[in-house]
């Protein structure tokens, strides 16, 4: 009898199982991390009845203003001398939705102030951001 070669020569064949096991750990990593990179300033929103909840891409910019009067764009605190240019530069360049949280013990005089630097930076549109009003349970 004579010895069968193999006429179909070599087979490279790759294991995946790593690749597959590696990707799911990055999987994981992410699903755990990505809510904590949403967080922001944290402001006591006024309460109204019909609340949309914001879009969850990056094409919006929110700008915040905490119980103090300190302003945010985004998690960055600026400065109200330098919030036109940097509204001008972030918002109206970049064509993104502008939203505005304001706490609700911040003063109405000071929202508007902060609205007009937002209309002097040539921005047309704004959303406000309020919280949903909480239903009285019934006993």
């Amino acid at each position: 009898m004579g010895v069968s070669t193999n006429n179909r020569g070599m087979l490279a064949e790759i294991n995946v199982t790593p690749f597959v096991d590696v990707m799911l750990v990055l999987l994981i990593i992410f699903m755990v991390t990505a809510p904590l990179m949403t967080q922001g300033v944290e402001v006591d929103l006024p309460q109204t009845r019909t609340v949309r909840s914001l879009p969850q891409d990056n094409e919006h910019l929110v700008l915040s203003i905490s119980d103090k009067g300190e302003i945010f764009l985004d998690e960055y605190k600026v400065g109200f001398d330098e919030l036109q240019g940097h509204l001008e530069k972030l918002v109206k360049k970049q064509n993104k939705m502008l939203f505005l949280r304001a706490d609700k013990n911040v003063a109405y005089g000071e929202v508007v102030k902060v609205m007009g630097e937002i209309k002097a930076a040539g921005i047309d549109r704004l959303g406000v951001v309020a919280e949903p009003v909480e239903k009285k349970k019934k006993k």
